[in-house]
């Protein structure tokens, strides 16, 4: 009678009969057992007891066990997490709430059982060399003394199946890990000055940058190993009032705070994303930073954003709303032969009536804002998109005033316009009917 993979209840069960036998003796027998007694002792309910009895007391695994329900609260949902697991992203988290924007009804549970048994459909993952093991310390700052920024890159396919590459720009405090996140078509110095402000009105102008040796940045280093900043980002430093301090390249102590974060944002917020346009992603990347802002992070103590507003946001100081600012804020083009201008790749037309050679350009929101040269005239707007195809004004072109002759004497000729005819049919010939009265 004795079973190895009895539950608690079997147990009492079988020690129950046990000590029934030991006390009747060889007159004890499973088919006579008092029910009453037995139910007095293990505390199981008569009509099971009665069940087993019938069975020699032996303990039979339930009908449906190994059978699995055929609708499940992720039913529906499944095809959804297939996608999602074959892109690689098997954060139970981020999946979760991709299906509760989807309109999901069940819990994290349900989800992390379903990854844990379909992590077949996860792609390969690359071979990793051997640690090498921590050889130094972090880098750390005082509160709203240094913010990271660096670059990442992803590939883009739009609704035609063409692809391209898009820039994506990041900035982290060092010391609360607040964070900000913008896209932009490229990686140009000029759209490196808007992201660094949209950065600084969103979390503060801090002491200096940490970064690695960009281009848009850096030049070279000197004899004595200083750096030879670029030309116009040394007067950008020089107007913010902030300086830059250049990492060790391939050295993650110092700038690993924003390499991570580019990781997270492929790894997490990039993954099966879909958008309409560059603004559309850009909406959905600052909802996603105040959405990490506000969770609590283990690594720091606290919530990112409470910390910054508490800590660093008190020792940054306010970027100002300024005409130098709005001049980096919208870059010069010159006016093509044609009365465009090419901004992110794309052209966009100007007024005739603007006589200049020179205009500024603003991308906000979904407009791009054309303004003149001094900013005090704005000249017209379009709306931003994608599309490579070229984007005309209502008064692109002037329509020139061509001579035209009036009549100098009354005019009395007249003709009259009818109806253009009826086209005929070749095969009417052969109608036998037209012109025949049936009813005479």
């Amino acid at each position: 009678m004795k079973n190895t993979n009895t539950s608690a209840e079997e147990t009492r069960i079988l020690e129950a009969l046990e000590e029934m036998k030991a006390k009747v003796g060889e007159d004890f027998s499973l088919a006579s057992v008092n029910l009453a007694e037995l139910e007095r002792r293990t505390g199981v309910s008569r009509s099971k007891l009665r069940r087993l009895k019938r069975n020699g007391f032996k303990f039979l695994p339930h009908a449906s066990k190994g059978k699995k329900p055929g609708h499940t609260v992720l039913t529906g949902y499944s095809g959804m997490l297939d996608n999602m697991l074959s892109d690689g992203l098997s954060n139970s988290s981020v999946c979760y709430d991709r299906l509760l924007e989807a309109g999901y009804r069940g819990g994290l549970t349900a989800v992390k059982v379903y990854i844990s048994q379909h992590k077949h459909l996860l792609p390969a993952k690359r071979h990793l060399s051997l640690r090498q093991g921590n050889r130094g310390r972090r880098y750390t700052t005082p509160p709203g003394e240094a913010f990271q920024m660096d670059w990442g890159f992803v590939k883009v396919q739009d609704h035609v199946g063409n692809v391209f590459t898009a820039a994506c720009f990041a900035m982290i405090c060092h010391h609360c890990g607040e964070r900000y996140v913008e896209f932009f078509p490229n990686a140009k110095q000029e759209n490196l000055f808007i992201g660094i402000i949209h950065a600084f009105q969103h979390m503060g102008i801090p002491s200096h940058i940490l970064t690695d040796n960009m281009k848009s940045v850096v030049v070279r280093r000197d004899m004595a190993g200083k750096p030879v900043w670029q030309k116009d980002y040394e007067i950008f430093m020089r107007n913010l009032d902030f300086a830059t301090k250049l990492c060790k390249p391939r050295h993650p102590f110092t700038k690993g705070k924003v390499e991570r974060l580019v990781r997270f944002v492929k790894e997490n917020f990039l993954v099966g994303r879909v958008f309409w346009n560059v603004t559309d992603l850009n909406r959905q990347a600052l909802e996603w930073c105040n959405r990490q802002n506000g969770i609590f992070h283990r690594a720091i103590g606290g919530v990112p954003h409470e910390m910054h507003t508490r800590l660093c946001a008190e020792r940054a100081r306010t970027l100002e709303d300024n005409g130098m600012v709005r001049e980096y804020l919208c870059p010069m083009r010159r006016i093509s032969f044609d009365g465009f201008v090419n901004y992110e790749g794309r052209r966009f037309g100007v007024p005739y009536s603007y006589t200049g050679n020179v205009a500024r350009v603003m991308r906000q929101d979904g407009t791009l804002y054309i303004y003149s040269e001094d900013l005090l005239q704005m000249l017209t707007t379009h709306e931003v998109t994608w599309s490579r195809h070229d984007s005309f004004c209502e008064d692109q072109y002037a329509v020139p005033d061509q001579p035209e002759e009036h009549p100098s004497v009354p005019v009395e000729a007249r003709i009259r316009m009818i109806q253009p005819p009826t086209p005929v049919d070749s095969f009417e010939k052969f109608n036998f009917d037209k012109g025949v009265n049936w009813d005479e």
